[in-house]
């Protein structure tokens, strides 16, 4: 079976090698091919995956081109990774919404619509691709924003591209391992959009052990969301909400320590990986070394400044192994072996969330087969849950619309109606700083 990896020189590629190296069974994947547009940090990736494979007997083969057709040509799946623009095209997303008071981070306000608008015209150009020269192939999204892009490639390739996020999975996990369950025996009550969902039921043999976690202070202060959140604002919610909704939650002062702290996250990230590959070049030193070093900090760092606000100190070492290079691993088990299982995962609405059209790609609980994944009806959200899932879906639908039209003026509009940019006004700068920096940006007329 083969997989093509698109951002096959990105830092995280060894997650995925990894988890297939660990992959024993019938109908495992046998080859990877890897694609990106800069073939140095091919060459250093595939580096770091011929070490992972050495003592591995019958390692999946890998190989590596800048040929998107090429790569795409007769793949069984397709894992999309892309980073349009690159950390420093991120780390610019930044700087100018925050240059503006608005948030810039990279799914999340200005930074995820600047990222989005950028991102989607490649996506829909690869989903053509695909359809063209890989129809059967299932296409895993992991490119961020992950709901708006798959929703631009489901337009193309229909639920054959299914969306991925590792945040659900890690809150899942941690809500089970506090309340001293196993998380593979617990079923997840999560809905909402990608980094907009909240939990709002955790069921271990069919009791619902939420309600004894958030009558619990002592307990719900004890793990990442409570000492992110707080108790109190947990308990007001009644719900635990994916750790990005602290960026909705806590606007103003995540705003202003980002602006405060001494890079951004994109800079960071883009000094780090500059890094990385600069040393990995080095033919003397051992490669998988210097990367697990890397993604050590890497993830030691992640939302710092969020927890730096809410005083919840370092992240705990059980949350440091990253989870999406599992969830995709299991996704693909589960349609190429039939091998049933239920997954968190964007994928198109269906009926699923009655207040959003039957397109919108929502991020919830599906049952997953050799037909692809199948979201499980959910409950209605609370109103204020609703009603910020609406208004974002309707940003999401904006950024799409310029995309699609090349329009500067509806590019404008998905900034405006966004709720944590709020201002006509600085929508226009904000599209204004964009397009002045971002080549990629320079189709919005």
């Amino acid at each position: 079976m083969k997989l093509t990896i698109l951002g096959g020189g990105g830092f995280r590629v060894p997650l995925v090698y990894g988890a297939l190296l660990g992959d024993r069974g019938e109908g495992r994947v046998t080859e990877v091919v890897l694609h990106d547009l800069d073939g140095g940090r091919l060459s250093a990736v595939t580096r770091v995956l011929a070490e992972q494979a050495a003592p591995v007997e019958d390692a999946p083969r890998v190989s590596a081109t800048t040929d998107l057709d090429e790569a795409l040509r007769g793949a069984d799946f397709v894992f999309s990774a892309i980073r349009v623009g690159g950390l420093e095209g991120r780390a610019e997303d930044e700087r100018v919404a925050l240059a503006e008071g608005v948030l810039g981070q990279e799914t999340v306000g200005a930074g995820g619509i600047a990222y989005g608008l950028r991102t989607v015209p490649v996506a829909v150009d690869i989903a053509r691709r695909v359809a063209r020269l890989a129809p059967d192939a299932w296409v895993i999204n992991f490119t961020n924003p992950a709901g708006l892009v798959t929703e631009a490639m489901s337009r193309h390739l229909g639920d054959r591209v299914i969306g991925i996020c590792d945040s659900p999975v890690g809150l899942g996990r941690r809500i089970a391992r506090v309340l001293g369950a196993n998380p593979n025996e617990a079923w997840i009550d999560y809905v909402g959009l990608n980094h907009l969902g909240w939990v709002r039921g955790l069921k271990i043999a069919g009791r619902d052990e939420l309600p004894r976690l958030l009558a619990d202070p002592d307990l719900l202060g004890s793990f990442e969301e409570g000492k992110l959140f707080g108790v109190d604002w947990l308990q007001s919610l009644g719900a635990i909400p994916n750790e990005y909704l602290h960026y909705y939650y806590f606007n103003r002062e995540a705003v202003r320590a980002y602006q405060q702290a001494e890079k951004t996250r994109g800079a960071f990230l883009a000094d780090q990986q500059a890094r990385f590959y600069d040393e990995v070049g080095d033919p003397g030193v051992k490669a998988l070394d210097v990367w697990d070093r890397t993604r050590a900090e890497r993830e030691a760092t992640y939302m710092s400044e969020n927890r730096e606000t809410a005083g919840a100190g370092e992240r705990d070492a059980d949350d440091l192994s990253g989870g999406y290079e599992k969830v995709a691993l299991a996704l693909m088990r589960a349609i190429a072996r039939d091998e049933r299982t239920t997954l968190i995962l964007n994928v198109r609405n269906q009926g699923t969330l009655s207040v959003l059209d039957g397109d919108a790609v929502i991020e919830v609980p599906c049952l997953v087969d050799a037909n692809g994944a199948h979201p499980v009806s959910v409950a209605p959200l609370p109103d204020h849950a609703t009603g910020l899932v609406c208004s974002v879906k309707a940003v999401e639908r904006e950024v799409l619309a310029a995309a699609e039209s090349a329009s500067r003026t509806t590019a404008v509009k998905a900034f405006a109606l966004h709720p944590l940019v709020d201002s006509v006004n600085v929508a226009r700068k904000l599209v204004e700083g964009y397009t002045s920096v971002h080549p990629g940006l320079a189709y919005l007329k």
